[in-house]
């Protein structure tokens, strides 16, 4: 069925998520244009992950509607896999393989040219280009995190859903993802960003969205989060030259 490109990229309408007895999400409703950028910030435990990985298809609601793409996040998960990508605090890897072997697999699971040139070329945007064909068991958590960006952009999203992109990373690697989140936009990507360094994200994205103990507690422009959305502004980490 064609997508209405009319319609929002993500639209939520009551959505709850709870674990246990202890609701992670409460009446979220959200709704996010195609090709916009938003920050999502929240103090620990205010249900940012929690959302990104509703919204990926990760975690299934618990109350409410999700749509991402016009697919229905309980009803059509091929869907969401095949028009979203989550990078979160998991690096889902295959700790035996090598990085190659791993962006390999990832291409046949969503589709995707598996061709050893491309997968190079990707190896080497992210920095991992001289380990390409060591095991990911000797990567430290930088370089997982290099290759989780990799398989992101093999995956040319629709959507990306980015759970704290700059944790763990080197300052190479951060100026990696100030580029990366400009470069999705303008290849058409809607992109969702949950981070606790609110001016570096408040620079990034279009909109801000905080979350206080599961709940939407505040919403506008990007820009006016660290200064209006009544948290704490995080110190910017440095930025690369």
């Amino acid at each position: 069925m064609p997508v209405d490109e009319a319609a929002p990229a993500i639209e939520t309408v009551g959505l709850g998520r709870r674990y246990g007895r202890a609701w992670a999400l409460v009446d979220v409703s959200l709704s996010i244009a195609r090709g916009s950028t938003v920050l999502v910030a929240g103090k620990n435990g205010s249900g940012k992950s929690t959302l990104l990985r509703v919204l990926g298809g990760a975690l299934s609601p618990d109350l409410g509607t999700v749509r991402v793409e016009g697919h229905d996040a309980m009803a059509d998960r091929q869907g969401l896999r095949e028009n979203v990508a989550l990078l979160s605090h998991y690096i889902y890897a295959y700790e035996s393989l090598s990085a190659l072997e791993n962006l390999q697999v990832g291409a046949r699971l969503i589709r995707k040219p598996a061709d050893r040139q491309r997968l190079l070329e990707l190896l080497s945007e992210v920095g991992l280009a001289q380990r390409a064909d060591d095991p990911v068991q000797t990567f430290s958590a930088g370089m997982k995190k290099r290759l989780a960006f990799a398989r992101l952009l093999l995956q040319e999203p629709k959507v990306a859903l980015l759970d704290e992109p700059y944790a763990q990373l080197d300052p190479p690697g951060l100026k990696f993802v100030d580029q990366l989140v400009p470069r999705l936009k303008a290849g058409g990507a809607t992109v969702v960003v949950a981070e606790h360094l609110l001016e570096r994200g408040a620079e990034l994205c279009d909109r801000g969205i905080v979350l206080e103990r599961g709940r939407v507690a505040w919403t506008g422009p990007a820009e006016r989060l660290p200064s209006e959305g009544g948290l704490i502004v995080s110190r910017t980490a440095p930025r690369a030259a």
